[in-house]
């Protein structure tokens, strides 16, 4: 909703944050009622990028943690906010680009949105009412970042192979998948968009390096090339041999 939007812009404001990226806002963007809610603090909204999907918002980003509160089925690191930030700081420290996602009040995120992130954050509320509203998630999250940032360390160096990116991850998965479903590893097929998911969790947990993914693309390459020559010299024996399909 355009009010939720405006409760954000504003808690981002109060804690020094101005990078607002909306998926697929329900009532589209613009939308007035958000500067309404926003009570002065524009900037984010003036400058929020809307994307079609999170594999679009979070391309450019090297390290990304989703917030839920309820249990999923990834097996991905669930840190507090506190936890969190601090992760997400020192990797920014590093000069990573780093977010935090979020979903809608009433749904949530998706499991196959969370499956391109790193870590899970989750607030530790009380389970006798867990109600929270979008903007004062964003709030203690935002507080906790706040806190590394007036109390940070001195920067520390980059690696020598930077981290990799939301887009290069997504090529990584693709390539893999693509090659996967050509070994007719996704069987059934129903229980594809799960054994997507798992594969992409597992290999998001790595925090792989751009050379890193250079060189899994280039494992995965060379696989399917050896698979490629399997087969054709089992079609050469059978040739050989006279066998008849």
């Amino acid at each position: 909703m355009a009010e939720n939007i405006g409760a954000v812009a504003r808690v981002m404001a109060n804690f020094g944050l101005a990078d607002l990226r909306l998926v697929n806002p329900r009532d589209g963007w613009p939308q007035e009622r958000a500067w309404a809610l926003a009570s002065g603090a524009e900037w984010p909204l003036n400058a929020a990028r809307v994307h079609d999907t999170v594999a679009d918002a979070i391309a450019d980003l090297n390290l990304v943690f989703a917030t839920t509160a309820r249990p999923r089925e990834l097996q991905l690191p669930v840190l507090t906010p506190r936890a969190g930030a601090t992760e997400l700081s020192q990797a920014a420290a590093r000069g990573d680009r780093v977010g935090l996602l979020f979903g809608g009040e009433r749904a949530g995120l998706e499991t196959a949105d969370i499956a391109l992130c790193q870590a899970v954050v989750t607030i530790p509320i009380d389970p006798r009412f867990r109600s929270l509203n979008l903007a004062q998630a964003v709030a203690i999250n935002a507080y906790e970042w706040r806190t590394t940032v007036l109390d940070a360390p001195p920067p520390i160096f980059r690696e020598l192979s930077p981290p990799a990116d939301g887009a290069a991850m997504l090529g990584l998965f693709e390539h893999f998948e693509r090659e996967l479903d050509a070994a007719g590893f996704f069987h059934p097929p129903d229980k594809r968009p799960s054994m997507v998911q798992n594969l992409r969790s597992a290999l998001g947990k790595a925090r792989m390096s751009e050379q890193e993914v250079r060189t899994f693309r280039g494992v995965v390459t060379a696989l399917s090339k050896g698979r490629g020559r399997v087969l054709a010299k089992l079609a050469k024996q059978k040739a050989e041999r006279g066998d008849v399909e």
